[in-house]
């Protein structure tokens, strides 16, 4: 089984058994954008973990040595994201990404916000105007070294 097809099994098994990522975060201890971000082959799973994710979803063994793979990072296929949701993210980042980055500078000096180093939340806010998304992008800034 590769990777890829595991993914898609796992994502099959939860519909079937109407789980969520937030089910499996809490059932794995792991955070739930983490978690989704590893179902979708974005991150490996330890040995313990694919086991567990295994067994509550009801998957054949050969399925955990493809979830503990290190993977090949990046989910976008092209350079411009078609996905609606995808490319609004990709149009923020095209948007405010300058400004993010001159404040980064501004802040903490030359360096770089980690990915490796990292946290990630979305939250539902209730508003009167209509429900707002709140993404929390949580990276350990990491100084550019010369030398």
């Amino acid at each position: 089984m590769t990777r890829a097809e595991a993914s898609r099994a796992i994502l099959t098994a939860m519909k079937e058994h109407s789980l969520t990522f937030a089910d499996l975060a809490e059932r794995l201890g792991r955070p739930r954008v983490w978690l989704a971000a590893a179902v979708l082959g974005q991150h490996p799973f330890s040995a313990d973990e694919a086991n567990e994710l295994v067994r509550i979803v009801d998957l054949p063994a050969e399925a955990t040595r493809a979830l503990t793979e290190i993977p090949t990072r990046g989910a976008l296929d092209g350079a411009v994201p078609v996905d609606p949701t995808i490319y609004r993210l990709y149009e923020v980042i095209q948007v405010y990404g300058p400004a993010l980055k001159a404040l980064i500078h501004e802040d903490f000096g030359d360096g770089i916000m980690s990915a490796i180093n990292f946290r990630a939340d979305v939250e539902r806010i209730p508003d009167p105007a209509g429900d707002r998304v709140r993404i929390t992008l949580d990276g350990k800034f990491l100084p550019y070294q010369w030398g």
